[in-house]
C-alpha cells in the first residue's frame, strides 16, 4: 500500500474525528429502537435462533 498524502491523511483524520462524534449518538439511536421494537411487539413469532440450544450427540457406531 502506497504512503497517504498529507491532504489525505488530513481527511482521513477529519472523517475518523466526525466518527468518534457521532458514535454515542448513533448508539442511542439503535438502543432506543432497540426499546420501541420490544415495546411495540414483545414477542417475535418469526425469530429462528441460529442453532439447536441442545445438540444430540451422533448416534453409536456398531461394529
Amino acid at each position: 500500500m502506497a504512503a497517504l498524502t498529507p491532504e489525505q491523511r488530513r481527511t482521513r483524520a477529519r472523517i475518523e474525528t466526525l466518527i468518534r462524534l457521532a458514535a454515542p449518538g448513533l448508539n442511542l439511536v439503535l438502543a432506543v429502537g432497540d426499546r420501541l421494537s420490544r415495546l411495540v411487539e414483545p414477542e417475535d413469532h418469526d425469530y429462528y435462533p441460529p442453532r439447536e440450544a441442545t445438540i444430540e450427540p451422533p448416534p453409536a457406531r456398531r461394529r
